[in-house]
């Protein structure tokens, strides 16, 4: 259904993973799709979770055995579709009788292996602490434990990802540009888009509309939509925090707390630890969301309950916050409140629909695409066929989906690199880490700005990935500012200033590297840029604890 650029068959508000999960999905369904997204791709709550692709243990306990049942299916699937991001993890439980007895544990267990079938992860089991490594970092009185499986996602990229998928089945991409009004009138959805860096403004017509806007959702309904209703959202504000490593081993850790809830400690980015999550009610600025001190003290005395070394919150290097718009079901308590997603379909009568999206998890946002297509299907009677359940995301088509050996074979296409970048890009990337690779011109990485970020893989973040600030780079597409000094990461940003067109170019124009701006003035740059770059690095060498204090705001 080929349009022009200024009429679309959807227009899509959002670009968190719902609305990317649903422009990708449209996009190669046959629509011709708009993605508009006010910040970055990720910005806000897609990248600001635990980073896990799980069923969600803890949800048995409301009896959400359809969610657990569904995230648990889906989880297996993104496995597949995405096995350079997505990775399994193990997960220990600590047990303690006064909070959950173990017979119901058993049974949570035994509920979590079986509700998902086909699982490729290993089952639950029964843990001695005494006697097995997984009890050396805690207190000696937690003596038993139990060992589940699941999921770890680079959640930030996992939008991006979707993004591009989109992008590369003819979907339009706009970030940094925020939908500022839409009316149904003269046969279609009339919407003006504006540019939040440049002022500038796009009329836009579209045969329907998906707000996908998150924590944002319902003011989009009634400033930019005028539709006003009783309020069907909670905002729940969820935080975390990054500490240096608290023990070694690759497995995470899920701490029943005094007040029933869990909290997660999981290893992160090598040399640290990340502690997460708390509930909070939340009635301010998505926009503007930090953890606050009394959730840092939390969250520590949750590990302090646990662990021999003890955390305080000075020890974090890094904290963000993000907001969870979840469907509002009057339960009492925020982590009582359900994860599932509803949707919302008016079409005012006149065959022109609008789908709000409300609530749901990064777990299960493919299958909350698939769901907005059913209830899109009879508005668009030439719709494609579900496909996203076997297409791998962008880079996640590895020989039968095994990252390791994929691994083995780039290290040994390129010797001459350094296997630990070899790893991080490959983690990134996937498949296409040879697009960074052998895509310079006159190849090489181009110039090391830190923490093995180059500048040749900046160039291609800003290129395709619609990279605007150094933050979409440092803490989004990679997180090479939690191992960079202060000085390094002024410099990725006047890296960027200086890549950036005189005017504000759309990233998706930039599919195919060459030719590409960003690039051909890179190149350009190199070889005057290295020395200076190299001189500040050495003046100011990377705290080994990372940014001091460093807090994301969405």
């Amino acid at each position: 259904m080929k349009q022009s650029d200024d009429s679309v068959d959807l227009l899509v508000v959002g670009g968190g993973v719902n609305g990317a999960g649903v422009a990708c999905d449209a996009a190669g369904r046959g629509l011709s799709v708009l993605l508009c997204e006010q910040g970055d791709l990720g910005g806000a709550t897609s990248s600001a979770s635990t980073k896990l692709v799980h069923g969600g243990l803890r949800y048995l306990e409301f009896y959400e055995f359809r969610l657990v049942r569904e995230a648990l299916g889906e989880r297996e699937v993104l496995l597949a579709k995405a096995p350079h991001i997505i990775r399994p993890m193990t997960f220990i439980l600590p047990h303690r009788h006064t909070l959950r007895p173990a017979w119901m544990i058993r049974i949570g267990l035994y509920l979590y292996d079986n509700l998902g079938r086909h699982s490729t992860l290993p089952r639950s089991r029964g843990v001695n602490l005494r006697r097995e490594a997984y009890g050396d970092p805690l207190k000696p009185e937690v003596r038993k434990a139990f060992s589940y499986a699941d999921c770890w996602v680079d959640d930030a990229r996992l939008v991006v990802l979707n993004a591009l998928a989109a992008a590369e089945q003819g979907a339009q991409v706009l970030t940094r540009t925020a939908l500022i009004g839409a009316e149904r009138r003269d046969g279609a959805w009339q919407a003006r888009l504006r540019d939040t860096i440049t002022g500038r403004e796009r009329n836009v017509q579209a045969r329907g509309l998906v707000n996908a806007a998150g924590p944002w959702v319902e003011k989009l309904l009634a400033e930019a939509l005028d539709i006003h209703r009783q309020q069907r959202v909670q905002l729940v504000k969820g935080s975390h925090m990054v500490v240096p490593r608290l023990y070694d081993g690759d497995q995470a850790y899920i701490l029943q707390n005094h007040d029933r809830r869990v909290i997660f400690t999981i290893p992160y980015e090598g040399r640290f630890t990340l502690i997460g999550t708390t509930d909070v009610p939340f009635d301010g600025d998505p926009a503007e969301v930090s953890m606050d001190a009394d959730e840092a003290k939390y969250l520590c005395q949750a590990v302090n309950d646990y662990f021999k070394t003890s955390v305080s919150p000075d020890d974090a290097v890094w904290s963000y916050a993000g907001v969870r718009p979840l469907s509002d079901d009057e339960a009492a308590n925020p982590s009582a409140l359900s994860r599932d997603y509803v949707l919302e379909v008016d079409d005012g009568g006149n065959g022109l629909p609008l789908v709000s999206v409300l609530g749901g998890k990064i777990t299960t946002y493919r299958r909350l695409a698939e769901a907005v297509m059913a209830r899109l299907q009879p508005y668009y009677p030439s719709l494609g066929p579900a496909w996203t359940a076997t297409a791998p995301l962008p880079g996640g088509d590895l020989p039968g989906a095994d990252f390791a050996a994929f691994l083995a074979d780039l290290q040994g296409r390129y010797p001459d690199i350094d296997p630990a970048h070899l790893g991080a890009l490959a983690r990134r990337h996937g498949s296409r880490s040879t697009d960074i690779l052998d895509g310079s011109p006159g190849g090489g990485l181009g110039f090391h700005l830190g923490a093995g970020l180059y500048s040749r893989e900046v160039d291609y973040l800003m290129a395709r990935e619609w990279a605007c600030s150094a933050d979409d780079v440092l803490w989004r597409r990679t997180k090479a500012g939690l191992h960079m000094s202060a000085a390094e990461r002024d410099g990725v940003a006047d890296y960027m200033a200086q890549s950036a067109a005189p005017e504000r170019a759309a990233p998706a124009a930039h599919l195919q590297l060459s030719g590409c701006s960003f690039c051909d003035a890179s190149s350009r740059r190199q070889t005057q840029t290295s020395e200076k770059t190299n001189r500040e690095q050495a003046e100011d060498p990377p705290d080994p604890r990372g940014p001091s204090q460093y807090v994301k705001v969405n």
